[in-house]
């Protein structure tokens, strides 16, 4: 083999890599943000569940890819364990896919494929459209680069101790370790599968050899999700166990077949001079025979992995230490990741706007009994949300750099201004709550009127929140019902403020109470004002993901 068919090898391989990629790509593009709402709807069925698995896989041609979106969605709560095991086993159903394309020569259409995807991304504006352009386009690259590999490795039949090497694999534990560790280093197991298609297409394996490194490149596809689920949560990781569990099954299953049954004369019969088609056919078996034999058992498969992975014990949360729950280091190259991070940033933004809600309730608190007791427990929570602020801020900065449409653009905008938003409204609580050292250090006395007043202006906030936090049917009927209470808010106000002008000219308010209840009610307009202006954001995140 000459260093000509090695560099070939290497730039085909690189070619069908960067196809998958480019499809993956213009499919998160295309559904990336309303990726939670399909999932929602369809995985609640085990069938629908194992379709959108299938079906997903089968565009972006790369099992390990929905894997790893698979684990992202679970450790970000998007998805449950149950629901993650249908799209698992529908995705090892949809990479067979690409084997099924190769064995038909769809190659021959390649760069016709790759032309019309180039055209539409080039010569037409609509956005939709270029990332259908892509998928199109990095299919075409995908199998270029498979054609390339072929021609590379033609000569490898002539290499007499290669073929040797080849025969070697007919022992069930050889071929198994040498397809695991090869679709290990390559993270692909379309890209493993089409080699593996092409060495046998040139003579230089048979079906016989062929059909356990298949196997092992089942088991190899699953590094590229445990990788991934390195540093996630503790269901992220079962999903991989999942994952590996499937593979492991169906290997198992189809060895102890392969070696006590002519499975595989069985395999070849159906195209005895196709050999391609033969290795696409026997891996299309494997994986749907294998999910067939495990969707009346699937809701086991999370029973096993929470048993061999256990929850840990005894282990609390330090609250003084300030951290990100939801929002985790995610690689943006892979698919999935917008509405992943979308669902992230959700969680952490509601995560901080309660702990603001706690500093308005508490600050009202501190504010009537002029104790400065729980000022500190104040100023603990307002440097969280202060820490959160800047966090989100970063994280919601980073991923826009890689977000490919406008409508994701908006909502990571929209996001933006909410934290500083909820930061601004913890701004003001502490305000409130800091009057407290003045009414302590001069020893300001509120009218019972006063105390009534205050009462109600947290009464008033704490039903502001709670429809904030309400999760709306109607957006625009909720936006209204917002927009009514900060009116309603505007409105009292202006009313305290003129009962306070009447009690300073009956003398029954001091200056430096009028003061401070005015500053105060100043606060309290402002905090209506935020939670207006966040209402706003969400209408405009509602509109964009329908």
């Amino acid at each position: 083999m000459t260093m000509t068919n090695i560099m070939g090898l290497l730039g085909g391989l690189a070619l069908f890599l960067y196809g998958m990629q480019m499809m993956s790509d213009g499919l998160e593009a295309a559904a990336g943000n309303k990726m939670k709402r399909i999932l929602e709807k369809l995985t609640s069925n085990r069938i629908l569940g194992v379709l959108v698995g299938a079906v997903i896989t089968a565009i972006i041609q790369s099992s390990s890819a929905t894997t790893v979106m698979v684990v992202g969605f679970v450790n970000s709560g998007m998805m449950t364990l149950r629901q993650a095991v249908w799209i698992i086993m529908g995705a090892n159903i949809g990479t067979t896919i690409t084997g099924q394309l190769i064995a038909l020569d769809v190659g021959a259409l390649a760069p016709f494929i790759a032309f019309v995807g180039v055209a539409v991304v080039v010569f037409l504006k609509n956005e939709k459209l270029h990332h259908i352009g892509n998928i199109l386009a990095g299919l075409g690259i995908l199998f270029i680069g498979m054609d390339m590999m072929g021609s590379a490795m033609k000569p490898l039949a002539e290499i007499e101790s290669f073929v040797d090497l080849l025969t070697k694999f007919e022992n069930p534990v050889l071929g198994i370790l040498a397809g695991l560790v090869f679709t290990a280093i390559i993270q692909s197991s379309s890209a493993s599968v089409g080699i593996l298609q092409e060495l046998a297409k040139s003579g230089a394996i048979g079906l016989n050899s062929a059909a356990f490194v298949l196997f092992g490149q089942n088991i190899g596809t699953c590094v590229t999700a445990l990788l991934a689920s390195i540093g996630t949560s503790r269901n992220a990781k079962r999903t991989t166990i999942i994952h590996i569990s499937f593979n492991i099954f169906g290997t198992i299953v189809f060895t102890t077949l392969s070696l006590i049954t002519p499975l595989i004369s069985w395999v070849q019969g159906w195209t005895p001079n196709n050999a391609p088609a033969q290795i696409a056919n026997l891996h299309t078996l494997f994986n749907i025979a294998t999910t067939l034999l495990l969707i009346p058992i699937g809701t086991f498969l999370p029973k096993l992995a929470e048993l061999i992975l256990k929850d840990k014990q005894g282990k609390e949360e330090d609250k003084d230490v300030h951290c990100l729950v939801h929002i985790h280091p995610i690689n943006t190259e892979k698919f999935g990741t917008t509405a992943i991070s979308m669902e992230a940033t959700k969680k952490e933004l509601m995560r901080m706007l309660s702990m603001a809600r706690g500093n308005v309730h508490s600050a009202f608190d501190v504010f009537y009994a002029g104790d400065t007791k729980l000022l500190g427990e104040i100023e603990k929570s307002e440097d969280y949300v202060d820490y959160l602020n800047k966090e989100i801020a970063k994280y919601i900065t980073t991923v826009m750099t890689h977000e490919s449409t406008v409508s994701g653009s908006k909502v990571f905008n929209a996001y933006y201004a909410i934290t500083s938003n909820i930061e601004r409204v913890s701004d003001h609580a502490m305000n409130i709550a800091g009057y407290s050292n003045m009414i302590q250090e001069k020893q300001i006395r509120f009218s019972d009127m006063a105390k009534q007043e205050i009462r109600e202006l947290q009464s008033v906030c704490d039903e502001l929140f709670e429809l904030l936090f309400k999760t709306p049917e109607d957006v625009i009927d909720w936006h209204e019902k917002v927009a009514c209470m900060e009116q309603r808010i505007d409105d009292i106000t202006e009313e305290y403020r003129n009962n306070m002008l009447e009690r300073i000219q009956k003398g029954s308010c001091s200056d430096e109470g009028s003061i401070l209840f005015s500053e105060m009610l100043t606060d309290f307009e402002r905090i209506g004002d935020h939670a207006l202006n966040i209402s706003n954001e969400m209408v405009k995140i509602a509109f964009v993901e329908h």
